[in-house]
């Protein structure tokens, strides 16, 4: 059962101090240690950042063994009601520099107060000025982080680590996802326009869309996540592409399969087509937006093989 804050001793007081400090050292090097390859600058801040963490933490140990021992309690901040909260690392993929920086502040103006509330919670005169060097301390530890950052994350910085988001989003997401809407959008075209054309029954044609719609994403998923661990490639969680790759492959294949709930024929083909075309000119445009290719180019590539697939449908229900 946490126990509220008001209700502490000094000793549980230092030793949750103690246990703050410790967790948000740990957290200022895993963030560092996530953000060193692609933005070193913030990661330098975050390494200084960690080590004055560590100053802190044995200050408090120092105090809080020359007042009641060498055994310091276990009190976590969870055991305590109304704690300042923590992000779970493990839980956080892909966060960026200005997240954590965003974090960071966060994290230091909730020590910070924390501080501030145990001064009024103890009367210990070596305790509140400890406690009262640190609250001054966290506070200039967050005007010492804005005047680094000031200084180091430059315009240029910022570029480089935009840069750097950018193509991490490029690799995690938009490549996976683009690789699985073409895959969709085409490659159900030919079961899905041979059964309209073989059948010309709405209802037969959604059925055989939608199954090789639902195939073809879990098909895609499965190879996407098992392709590639993303360890080497920076292309990040192998369950998330998958599942990114799965869903896209799924939507590009059941966007023009969802016309022929319509009953009649002619209208949900003609429906259908059009929903063909705007896939096809999406997929270019992606292509041509976020992987630099030429329009005319990715709609050539894209277009051909789409009326190729489509076309190879038609002829096989129409035989």
């Amino acid at each position: 059962m946490p126990k509220n804050f008001k209700d502490l001793t000094d000793g549980e007081i230092l030793a949750l101090a103690v246990s703050l400090e410790e967790e948000d050292g740990r957290i200022y090097g895993e963030f560092a240690e996530r953000l060193r390859t692609d933005y070193p600058a913030t990661a330098k801040l975050l390494a200084e950042m960690q080590t004055e963490e560590v100053e802190h933490r044995n200050r408090l140990i120092d105090l809080y063994r020359s007042r009641f021992g060498d055994h310091i309690p276990l009190i976590r901040r969870q055991d305590v009601k109304g704690f300042v909260s923590r992000p779970p690392l493990w839980l956080l993929q892909n966060i960026g520099p200005e997240a954590v920086r965003k974090t960071v502040e966060s994290m230091e103006s909730e020590t910070r107060r924390f501080y501030e509330m145990a001064i009024q919670k103890t009367t210990d005169a070596s305790t509140r000025k400890l406690l009262g060097d640190l609250a001054a301390a966290e506070e200039k530890h967050t005007e010492a982080a804005e005047t680094f950052e000031k200084r180091e994350i430059t315009p240029g910085v910022r570029h480089a680590e935009a840069e750097a988001q950018r193509r991490a989003f490029l690799l995690r997401f938009v490549q996976p996802g683009l690789a699985g809407l073409m895959d969709g959008s085409v490659s159900t075209l030919a079961p899905l326009f041979a059964a309209a054309f073989a059948t010309h029954t709405s209802r037969d044609a959604f059925l055989v869309g939608l199954a090789a719609s639902v195939g073809a994403g879990i098909s895609m998923a499965f190879a996407e996540a098992l392709s590639d661990t993303g360890e080497l490639t920076g292309r990040g969680s192998p369950v998330i592409r998958g599942i990114v790759t799965g869903v896209m492959t799924t939507a590009g294949g059941i966007g023009h399969t969802l016309p022929y709930l319509i009953p009649d024929f002619r209208i949900a083909t003609a429906i259908a087509f059009a929903v063909v075309v705007l896939e096809l000119a999406v997929i270019s445009w992606i292509r041509q937006h976020y992987m630099e290719t030429p329009l005319f180019r990715a709609a050539l590539q894209v277009v051909l093989g789409g009326a190729l697939v489509f076309a190879t449908g038609i002829l096989i229900g129409n035989s």
